[in-house]
């Protein structure tokens, strides 16, 4: 995209947030369309339980129609499956209810029946619950691809406290990675002139600066204070994208690294979030920025900061780098500006500890 190719921005219609707003989900489906009746609820195996009973009757109070669908993985042949299965019951409206893997493949289902999305998520480990992008594993392209902004967002802290930490650990890492991603988008500009968004770059950075800020000096303690900050966060992160009509201020040389993580050494060695996490710690050296307040940050929040926490060995994360650069060449990166090769990539992930 040029410095003035015109560009659409879709925002979330609504966002509620706080504890227990889960039982206002009725009224709140109810205000944003009252002609709502179909719903399709799109939840994970172990979210179902948690929250079935919560808003049931409420929906029942307000005479929604809900058929509950539970995926087990983010992949096309999940979105395929899904879309075949609704098409006997074509719903008013689709609700991606639980984590990443639940919201992304809602998302994309709704996107390709022309529905509208409604994100509910029930842990803070990605900011894709407010934004237009979707991880999906099948699809020709070894990155996020765009769907449509949800309709609306209801985020309850009370249910996303209960959620494993290391998800939220995983949020967190996926917010630090913006200070680099910024960067990136930045330098981008300087060199091959691409578009570049201040308001959407600074709306990033700042949901990255804000948990640097809190963390990098001491401890994840679980408050609904620290849940609701990174949970705001994340959604701000995500309206940047909206803002911006690309993924450029949210991801940068870093999410290049975590696929290509993917890659080098198959699916299962972290959270998407993790992943980044590490990549923008290596990409912070490059980049000239305070990297050891990254690596305390995430350390704060009970992420991982070195390969091995995450199951990887050093030829792999060497790997990864490497080929990092070459997964999108038409996102200029900082990896364009240094072009690693192996002897490189193993002094910088040896600079900053990762190996």
């Amino acid at each position: 995209m040029g410095s003035d190719s015109p560009h659409l921005m879709e925002f979330p219609r609504k966002i509620l947030i706080g504890p227990n707003v889960i039982q206002n989900l009725g009224p709140f489906l109810t205000a944003l369309n009252n002609n709502f009746v179909n719903l399709a609820i799109v939840t994970g195996k172990n979210v179902k339980p948690r929250v079935h009973p919560l808003c049931q009757s409420c929906l029942t109070d307000y005479s929604f129609r809900d058929s509950w669908y539970v995926v087990n993985a983010a992949t096309m042949d999940s979105v395929r499956s899904l879309e075949e299965s609704m098409t006997s019951y074509l719903p008013d409206a689709i609700l991606g209810f639980g984590g990443g893997r639940s919201v992304d493949v809602a998302k994309m289902v709704a996107f390709d029946l022309r529905r509208p999305f409604i994100s509910v998520p029930t842990s803070a480990s990605h900011d894709g619950i407010s934004s237009p992008f979707v991880s999906i594993r099948g699809i020709d392209k070894p990155f996020s691809v765009q769907a449509n902004t949800p309709l609306a967002v209801l985020a309850d802290t009370k249910l996303l406290s209960e959620a494993p930490k290391r998800l939220l650990s995983s949020g967190c890492g996926d917010l630090v990675a913006k200070v680099t991603a910024v960067k990136d988008w930045q330098l981008a500009k300087e060199e091959t002139n691409e578009y570049y968004g201040a308001y959407a770059a600074n709306l990033a950075y700042m949901s990255a600066k804000i948990i640097i800020d809190m963390f990098s000096g001491e401890k994840y303690e679980d408050t609904q204070r620290e849940i609701r900050t990174v949970i705001e966060a994340l959604i701000s992160a995500g309206v940047a994208s909206c803002i911006a009509g690309s993924s450029r201020p949210c991801s940068g040389a870093e999410h290049l690294f975590s696929h290509a993580v993917e890659y080098v050494a198959g699916h299962g060695f972290g959270l998407h979030g993790e992943r980044v996490g590490l990549g923008t710690i290596m990409m912070a050296k490059l980049h000239g920025l305070d990297w050891e307040k990254v690596v305390n940050t995430l350390r704060n929040v009970g992420a991982p900061t070195t390969a091995k926490e995450l199951g990887l060995n050093d030829q792999q994360i060497v790997s990864s780098l490497v080929m990092a650069r070459s997964l999108r060449p038409d996102r200029y990166t900082i990896l364009d500006e240094v072009k690693l090769d192996h002897s490189s990539a193993l002094n910088l992930a040896r600079s900053v500890s990762v190996i």
